[in-house]
């Protein structure tokens, strides 16, 4: 029982300490508030099985990083992603705001950055959310991906190379 209590508040300090941005990992990826929530709840829920087996997980945050982005995988290979119409049901955009100009406006840029990225491989997805979403070092990515910092830091800046290029075409196709 003693160890078991040891577990739970092991376990709580990690959830805590993951949760949010986990989340906004998660969300991120399927633009779904429920389906985000889903998702972490299943990372968490898969991280407590293993480590109640006994089994030692020496890094939880690319542990659950590394669940979490298979569980994404998983989904969207079931279902594809979310229409637009789903983003703006789902999210707080139409909420009423003191500056609606600033809301229309990040919601525009919003959409552009999202269909961009969207436009993407989904691996060059994943790097630029865990970089710029997650804010996480190269030396994290890259166990999350079980590489090298090197390979990650590569993988990385042609990630953003690609990105570049994309809105680059973007503009010049919508001016």
């Amino acid at each position: 029982m003693h160890n078991s209590n040891i577990h739970s508040d092991t376990f709580r300090k990690i959830y805590e300490e993951h949760v949010t941005a986990l989340y906004r990992h998660a969300y991120f990826r399927v633009f779904s508030k429920d389906r985000a929530e889903e998702l972490v709840q299943e990372a968490f829920l898969r991280y407590w099985e293993y480590t109640e087996k006994g089994e030692v997980v020496l890094n939880p945050k690319a542990f659950l990083y590394r669940t979490l982005t298979n569980l994404i995988i998983d989904h969207s290979r079931k279902k594809k992603e979310s229409s637009l119409d789903g983003l703006m049901e789902d999210s707080n955009w139409a909420e009423p705001s003191a500056n609606e100009d600033a809301m229309h406006e990040n919601k525009f840029l919003f959409e552009e950055v999202r269909e961009v990225l969207e436009s993407l491989p989904k691996d060059v997805q994943e790097l630029i959310a865990m970089r710029y979403v997650d804010e996480m070092e190269i030396k994290e990515i890259a166990e999350v991906l079980k590489t090298t910092p090197n390979n990650a830091s590569v993988k990385l800046h042609r990630a953003m190379e690609k990105l570049k290029k994309a809105v680059a075409e973007e503009k010049w196709i919508n001016s």
